[in-house]
């Protein structure tokens, strides 16, 4: 298991680079409002996650990969409305920079990913290893 949160770490260290690059491109020279490209930042990075998790990191059910992707993007749910939650609550009640407010809000939510995906997108037999 220690492998597979490497891997998971690697993983979501890139969709975290893709995340926030995108974020501060949203903001910064489009200007969009930080809720908004926050939401499109973390869409865009959800993708980019479940592509190298499903290949790299978990070994998927017997589903189809539109099943597994339909869970994927129902667990990222509650990830999205947390990180909305955070940043929301960093750029209303404090003065942190919204860039360091997500990099907080990425790392609240690293722990529930690796679990919700363990549970609903890896086979039973690869969970005990």
């Amino acid at each position: 298991m220690i492998k597979q949160f490497i891997k998971f770490s690697i993983v979501g260290v890139i969709a975290s680079i893709v995340d926030v690059g995108l974020l501060v491109l949203l903001r910064e020279l489009l200007h969009f409002d930080v809720l908004v490209a926050a939401a499109i930042s973390f869409t865009v990075s959800l993708v980019v996650n479940y592509v190298l998790s499903m290949a790299f990191v978990f070994k998927g059910k017997n589903q189809s990969r539109m099943r597994e992707f339909i869970i994927f993007v129902v667990l990222s749910i509650g990830d999205l409305l947390l990180n909305q939650l955070i940043l929301w609550l960093g750029i209303t009640f404090t003065t942190i920079n919204y860039v360091i407010v997500k990099i907080i809000s990425m790392t609240a939510v690293s722990i529930y990913n690796f679990v919700t995906r363990k549970i609903f997108l890896e086979s039973k037999e690869d969970r005990k290893r």
